[in-house]
């Protein structure tokens, strides 16, 4: 797509010739839409009295975020009580894995970095206010 010099997203790279090949479609679609409002049927504003009439859509309530949350911490918490060797053996492949890796200062300022961006982001993303 880059390469391609028909698709254009801007019109500042647009070449008077490519402008002159493409207004017959310029043409075609201003017509269309003189057609389209010649064929509007006024209704006197009942579409937009109608519209005014609807519900708000339904918001769930403020306290159904936290006390999601508060089951799924439960649910993993029970779930490491009910299966402890389970957790205990992930928690020492974990280790494994990760000490057998080299580690550089820089290799894990940079995975503290994204993990701190990570968990900024999921907090900026659930604690937004729904519109």
């Amino acid at each position: 797509m880059d390469g391609d010099p028909t698709m254009h997203t801007t019109n500042d790279n647009v070449t008077p010739a490519e402008s002159a090949a493409d207004a017959w479609l310029d043409d075609l679609l201003v017509a269309e839409g003189a057609a389209q409002r010649a064929t509007y049927i006024d209704d006197a504003g009942f579409t937009a009295r109608v519209a005014s009439a609807l519900p708000q859509p339904a918001a769930p309530p403020a306290w159904r975020r936290p006390i999601v949350a508060l089951l799924w911490g439960g649910a993993l918490v029970a779930l490491g009580l009910a299966m402890p060797t389970l957790f205990v053996d992930l928690l020492r492949e974990a280790g494994r894995l990760l000490s057998s890796q080299p580690f550089s200062l820089a290799g894990v300022g940079m995975t503290l970095a994204a993990l701190v961006v990570l968990t900024w982001a999921a907090a900026a993303y659930s604690l937004r206010e729904n519109d």
